[in-house]
């Protein structure tokens, strides 16, 4: 029987004790033994905290989130084999999807916000900047970093996978290592996936380890600095967070528990409405999916009185056409309990229910392909709680499966005190197409909500459910949830990060976060700022411009372009009694003229203007006033590409206007994208000459089997095929693959050293050469290249096929050519 490993301290170690064995939920069948005995767990934290923090706190956000979406992308390519061993824990493929691609999900999307909206350094600038002094020669802010620890966290059973990601997700990101402790019951699908990620090769040293079973004395090692977090039943967690290591020191703890969430039903969704059928759908799911077993499920189903009967009677029948069984039956819409153990339990909680509300449905289905006494199966049950606010069995006891219980009520303020007798809950739910019961009940219950979900006719299509905690969305609740805050999109990193003020002088300040302050020194070069590429701009570069004198044509002139017809500006006889001296310019008439004066009207590495994050206006300009502009490189964030973009970078500028007395009229922040130097050679002739005439017959090639000669005949004869002489006939990569093979010529990435080109003979033997010397092929091939130059500028909208990138376009071509000349240069050390 396969004993599942540990992954501590770098290796794969094997507990030393018996274990705890774990079984197929279908079959019960044994599948694996968890072992956590004879583990240092002393040793492993302080593993976390020294190797793998020193190696992630020094990563930036931006090289953490490619790291996510890298392992991502790994783990999505092996899911077959995670969705086999879903199968044993009870789970649907539905479920299992919920579970397993949801939870690479998780890693892609904090991976695409830290590109977006993370900065290329392994800190973070948190707000603004704040003048604390009259002249502005002291300033605070606050930064973030990485918590000097290490982050335990302790996973419940429903979710082996989405359970360890989404809590990896924000800790790796953030850049604190974690030891991850799934619960022992489908441990072995948890195991699995981190075997891979291991495996992967992306994580460094030290950032993540895993403890697959019993957590021992763990928690007697943690110390300051270090952090917990935890999924399961509040009992559990408030005994965690008492313990002496953690309440006496100074740990951070982040609780994830019981919930008796609710779906409260509209006062308008009566039977035959969309809202009533999407309520009736939307329960079943919830006490079907994952069979109940779901921290997010509907477990009270609050229904205007003089509906029970009718909810009762539609959810009993939707409930009944629920096929329970074997997950690997297409029939099987519900799977088992994830085993017997959790079957037990949840039956005695059932019985609890029994002793103060009526079952009113407990199907006896028919399993498929399957049986009772094999495997923890349990057939969805209903119960009745006819006096809700005097019954109080309801709202105290959580049955983790398919449980859940109807309750009536009057109006909307009993709606809403049902809501909140659960004590606090991770999410309620309003299903109904009336706003001001929607809004009434809303704002009542949410003090005692993490997250309120409203489904109508109107979002029905792209909701998500009641029972989905988004990436983006903070997942937690008070009281009885735990008063945790898990994901919350970049919210979600702050339980990992110090929080530090910064004060000094804005020199001081631009040095340590990176950001140019105002009043800090400016760095002026002949070079204008808008021809250096994203890696040559330094934050503090700066231009000063030539000045512009307004004029009442400008003013008028841009009343008409614009149509703003304000009286400010447009009518002097109506300013008295306002704040101008006679008509003013409009205030996006100075920025698009400061635009005017700092903008290089040279082609050059800016590709476009990306935004305009702040604007403000400090005092008047008025025809004869004089503007001067200072522009300075704020600000520097990297950001991630998909398809036919250049590789660039978003660049905020200080746009700083003044007028001839020097006062500042208007500060702005604009954005713009900056293209990154591409790595690859100019296809000039004047520049390839160059490289070329270090190439002679005796220069060796660094790999491949390629003769100088050879090689430059291989791209003369590229060069050829993009003027189609002659046309290739075909395209050898599948019609399903050719749209990333395009996408991938304007990365930056080199192209590989082994690829294999379809089109040459497949013995691996070369052409035969068909020029005299190499000397001879230098010259036709720089012939040729000045040929492909100007045919695309007399045929600019040209297409020709490629062998391994089908049909291309000038554009294209030109990036073809700078990859492929730039690798066999270097294939001869050329560059």
């Amino acid at each position: 029987m396969q004993k599942l490993k540990n992954y501590i301290y770098g290796e794969w170690v094997e507990g030393t004790g018996n274990g705890v064995p774990l079984y197929n939920a279908v079959t019960g069948e044994q599948v694996a033994v968890s072992d956590t005995e004879g583990l240092n767990f002393e040793q492993a934290l302080d593993y976390g905290r020294t190797v793998g923090y020193k190696n992630l706190s020094s990563m930036t956000f931006y090289d953490r989130g490619e790291m996510l979406k890298k392992v991502a992308l790994y783990l999505l390519e092996r899911k077959k084999k995670y969705y086999d061993l879903s199968y044993k824990t009870g789970a649907t493929h539905v479920d299992s999807w919920v579970d397993i691609e949801g939870g690479f999900g998780t890693f892609f999307t904090y991976s695409g916000l830290a590109k977006r909206m993370l900065p290329n350094t392994s800190f973070w600038v948190d707000g603004d900047t704040q003048k604390i002094s009259a002249n502005g020669t002291f300033l605070g802010t606050h930064i973030l970093t990485p918590s000097e620890g290490v982050s335990v966290q302790i996973n419940a059973y429903n979710f082996p996978v989405w359970g360890m990601l989404e809590k990896l997700s924000t800790s790796l990101l953030a850049g604190v290592p974690s030891i991850v402790k799934p619960s022992p019951f489908g441990s072995y699908l948890t195991n699995a996936v981190f075997q891979d990620m291991i495996e992967s090769g992306v994580l460094p040293e030290g950032a993540v380890q895993l403890v697959c079973g019993e957590p021992g004395n763990i928690l007697d090692y943690i110390q300051d600095g270090d952090s917990v977090l935890f999924t399961g039943s509040a009992t559990t967690g408030r005994k965690l967070k008492s313990l002496p290591s953690v309440a006496g020191n100074a740990v951070r703890f982040n609780m994830e528990a019981d919930s008796l969430n609710c779906s409260i039903l509209g006062l308008d969704a009566k039977p035959g409405t969309p809202e009533f059928d999407l309520f009736i759908k939307e329960v079943r799911n919830e006490m079907t999916t994952k069979a109940g077993q779901k921290c997010t499920a509907i477990r009270r189903i609050i229904v205007p009185e003089h509906l029970i009967g009718d909810v009762q009677n539609a959810l009993s029948k939707a409930l009944d056409q629920t096929k329970i069984g074997n997950p690997l039956s297409r029939e099987t819409k519900m799977g088992s309990l994830v085993g017997r153990q959790q079957y037990e339990e949840v039956l005695r909680k059932v019985n609890i229910l029994k002793s103060e509300t009526e079952l009113v449905y407990d199907g006896k289905h028919e399993l498929v392909d399957a049986n009772y006494d094999n495997g923890a199966f349990m057939s969805p049950k209903l119960f009745l709680n006819d006096k809700p606010f005097e019954k109080n069995i309801s709202h105290d006891v959580e049955a983790f499966g398919p449980v859940s219980t109807l309750m009536p009520y009057k109006d909307a303020e009993e709606a809403a005190a049902l809501a909140k007798r659960g004590k606090g809950s991770l999410v309620g739910s309003i299903v109904s197409h009336d706003e001001n019961f929607i809004a009434e009940t809303s704002w009542k219950m949410a003090s005692q909500h993490g997250r309120i979900f409203v489904l109508n006719r109107d979002n029905a299509k792209e909701s998500t459910g009641h029972g989905s905690p988004l990436p983006t969305l903070m997942h937690g609740g008070p009281g009885r949830a735990g008063g945790g805050e898990e994901m919350g999109g970049l919210s979600g990193l702050h339980f990992f990060l110090q929080k530090t003020a910064i004060q000094g002088s804005p020199d001081v300040l631009k040095a340590i976060t990176k950001i140019y302050q105002q009043g800090a020194e400016k760095k002026f070069s002949d070079k204008h700022p808008f021809q250096k590429y994203f890696e040559e701009v330094e934050v503090g570069d700066s231009l000063e411009t030539a000045g512009r004198t307004v004029t009442d044509a400008d003013i008028v002139n841009f009343s008409n372009v614009s149509w703003d017809h304000f009286y400010a500006h447009t009518d002097a006889t109506s300013l008295t009694g306002t704040i101008f001296d006679k008509t003013v310019a409009h205030g996006y008439f100075i920025l698009s003229a400061a635009a005017g004066l700092f903008v290089s009207g040279k082609k050059g590495p800016v590709i476009a203007n990306y935004g305009l994050e702040e604007c403000s206006f400090f005092k008047p300009v008025y025809a004869g006033d004089t503007i001067t502009v200072y522009l300075t490189a704020k600000e520097k964030v990297n950001r991630g590409v998909k398809g036919r973009n250049i590789p660039s970078g978003v660049v905020k500028w200080l746009v700083e206007v003044v007028n001839q007395r020097d006062e500042v009229v208007c500060v702005a922040t604009i954005l713009t994208l900056v293209a990154k130097q591409s790595p690859f050679i100019d296809l000039t002739v004047k520049n390839v000459q160059k490289i070329l005439s270090g190439l002679t017959e005796s220069t060796p090639a660094l790999w491949g089997k390629m003769s100088p000669q050879q090689m430059i005949e291989h791209l003369d004869q590229a060069l050829l095929v993009s003027l189609g002489e002659p046309e290739a006939d075909k395209c050898f990569t599948p019609e399903e693959h050719l749209e990333k093979w395009q996408d991938s010529l304007y990365n930056h990435r080199a192209m590989p050293k082994d690829f294999t080109a379809p089109f040459l003979p497949q013995d691996g033997s070369l052409p035969e050469l068909t020029h005299k010397n190499l000397e001879s092929a230098k010259q036709a091939f720089t012939d040729n290249l000045k040929r492909f130059v100007v045919y695309y500028k007399e045929n600019p909208q040209a297409e020709h096929m490629n062998f391994v990138f089908g049909k291309l376009n000038k554009e294209m071509w030109e990036l073809m050519h700078k990859k492929h000349f730039t690798h066999h240069f270097e294939q001869f050390g050329l560059i």
